[in-house]
This record gives C-alpha cells, sequence and structure tokens, in this order.
C-alpha cells in the first residue's frame, strides 16, 4: 500500500525533578545539602532513510513518546537522562507544522537528522542553592516539560523522469518496458492507483548511464481540482527534472483529436501551479502499432510548431524505444552540465 501522507504528533520526555536531601553519616554531623540533578528528557529525531517508500508506518501509529529523565537522587546521584526516539521518513519527504502549516524541512538528501522536538531539561538539586548564609538549603527545582508538536508529513517521489498522460496512454505498459518495474496493466481506466518507480539503464559498463522513471496515474480536465486521482499524484511530479508526455495516437482511446488531449493536460499541469508547466518535456506519441495515420500527423506537426522533442513509439512492437531512452539520457546528461 502506497500511503503518501500522514499526520503525527510527538512528545518529548520530561526532565526529571531535583532532588532535595541532606548527607548523614555517623561522624559527619553536618554534611549539608546533597541532592542531585534530574536527567533530561530525550528528544524526538527524525531521520531521512532509504530503507523505505511509504509514510504507512506513520498512518497506524500516529503518537510517538520519548522517555522522561529519571528524578536526582540523594549523594549527590544525578538521574539518568531519558531515551531519544528515531522517526525514519522516506527520502523525499517534507515536514509541516499541523497548527500552522509552515514548512519545517524538506528531507532531500539520505541521513538527514532533525530534532523534531525537544525533551525537557532537568531540575536542579538542593546542593545548588547552598551559600555561606544558606547552609541547609530545601529549594530544588522540578524537571521542564518535554516538547508537544503536531506534524504532517507529505512525501514526494524523487526521480529524474514523470511520465504523464490520459488514463490509458500506455504509461504502465512503457514503464515496464524500459525497466524492471512490473506495474498493473490492464485495458481500463485508471488501472494505475500509486506512483510507480523503475530505473532505466542505457548504454554498456564501465560507460553506463542510469536515471529513475515515475509512472503517474492518469490526470483528466480538473485534475488539479481533484478529479479523477487529481492532486494526490499531481505533487509527485514537483521533483521530476523533466517530463515525458505520452499522447495516444490510436482511434481506441475514443478522443478524436490528440493536440486537444495535449492541451488539456499541459493545462491541468500550468493550473496546479509549482513550476510544473515550466519543466522541460519530451513529447510521446504511443500504441504507433496500431495509430490513426492522421492523428499521428496532426500530433507531430503541433509539436514541431512548439519546438518540443518528438518520438513516436509502441511499447508492444518495441519501435522507438531505444530511441527515447538514450533522448531521455541524453536531456538530463545536458540539463545537469547546465546546472
Amino acid at each position: 500500500m502506497f500511503i503518501d501522507e500522514a499526520k503525527i504528533r510527538v512528545k518529548a520526555g520530561n526532565g526529571g525533578n531535583g532532588c532535595m536531601a541532606f548527607r548523614r553519616e555517623k561522624f559527619v554531623p553536618r554534611g549539608g545539602p546533597s541532592g542531585g540533578d534530574g536527567g533530561r528528557g530525550g528528544d524526538v529525531v527524525m531521520v531521512s532513510s532509504q530503507r523505505h517508500n511509504t509514510l504507512i508506518h506513520f498512518r497506524y501509529n500516529p503518537e510517538h513518546k520519548a522517555q522522561r529523565g529519571q528524578h536526582g537522587m540523594g549523594s549527590n546521584c544525578s538521574g539518568l537522562d531519558g531515551n531519544s526516539i528515531v522517526l525514519q521518513v522516506p527520502v523525499g519527504t517534507s515536514l509541516y507544522d499541523l497548527e500552522t502549516g509552515e514548512l519545517v524541512h524538506d528531507f532531500q538528501e539520505p541521513d538527514e537528522r532533525l530534532i523534531i522536538a525537544k525533551g525537557g531539561r532537568g531540575g536542579r538539586g538542593n546542593q545548588h542553592f547552598a551559600t555561606s548564609t544558606h547552609q541547609a538549603p530545601r529549594e530544588h527545582e522540578l524537571g521542564r516539560p518535554g516538547e508537544e508538536r503536531s506534524y504532517r508529513l507529505e512525501l514526494k517521489l524523487l526521480a529524474d523522469v514523470g511520465l504523464v498522460g490520459y488514463p490509458n496512454a500506455g504509461k504502465s505498459t512503457l514503464i515496464s518496458r524500459v525497466s524492471a518495474a512490473k506495474p498493473k496493466i490492464a485495458d481500463y481506466p485508471f488501472t494505475t492507483l500509486e506512483p510507480n518507480l523503475g530505473v532505466v539503464a542505457v548504454g554498456e559498463e564501465p560507460h553506463q548511464e542510469s536515471f529513475v522513471v515515475a509512472d503517474m496515474p492518469g490526470l483528466i480536465e480538473g485534475a488539479h481540482l481533484g478529479a479523477g486521482l487529481g492532486t494526490q499524484f499531481l505533487r509527485h511530479i514537483e521533483r521530476t527534472r523533466l517530463l515525458v508526455h505520452l499522447v495516444d495516437v490510436s482511434d481506441a482511446s475514443g478522443r478524436p483529436d490528440p493536440v486537444e488531449d495535449f492541451k488539456a493536460i499541459n493545462k491541468e499541469l500550468a493550473s496546479f501551479g509549482n513550476g510544473l508547466d515550466e519543466k522541460p518535456m519530451i513529447v510521446a506519441a504511443t500504441k504507433i502499432d496500431s495509430a490513426n495515420p492522421e492523428k499521428l500527423k496532426k500530433l507531430a506537426a503541433h509539436t514541431k510548431r512548439r519546438k518540443l522533442e518528438f518520438h513516436a513509439v509502441s511499447a508492444v512492437t518495441g519501435e522507438g524505444i531505444d530511441e527515447l531512452k538514450w533522448a531521455l539520457a541524453k536531456r538530463l546528461r545536458r540539463d545537469e552540465q547546465v546546472e
């Protein structure tokens, strides 16, 4: 199950109370104060990990508490500090304050660590309050409470290339041909209910190149308003460096004009915002083994006018697949050099 949103509540450990005690031994009639300090409460720490790829472990376990510090003891013995807890999240997770909506941190690299709730400080024992004129203090401090916070977690997949297009445009079939991913493939709309990632390799060792392709669920008109699977998955395209817009040019789609399909999806990307319409794009006409020649010709002419790179592919016969893979690798390499 792919879970890309979760709400959690975290509570850091409280600090231990300081102790009030006096040293009493047989031959030490006036030993003085000997109350130890309380231990510090444990922190709640969040770490980005490559071992996780969803937030499902937070969906059913939303509350997390660190250990409190132990109270101080006599003979100037301090209490033990509380143990911190570590919460692991996938790389690509954004952490938002649930109350204000403010972005707290964006985990973009593995092993990033962030304290999201600080443990309370331990209280001081009465040994700290002794002075030359106040030699038997009975004052001591209580431990400070640990922070208690609520957060919203949002996972955005990290991929180099994102496949977009209408439902049944051939995205899942294409990613199954260019990578080892095995997404669900069927002849009805919205077969893909969650993003699929695949690693594409081009070339031969030792000069082989690889990049990650994400197969996004199909978009329809009104997706930026939540229609279909809409905004649930549009945000995953935000982190991609390159988009491949797949357009079905066969008559099986039931839509007469591939150019209108192309414009409709681009309009949804622009309406969603966050720079999706500004990302570099390659257009791929799919299902050319059963293509309508007029549709293919019309789409090719439109992309030429817009000065977009165009490829015609068939995931069934394999026609144009290798050319598309090399074009993606070349475009990503060129963008890296520019950056």
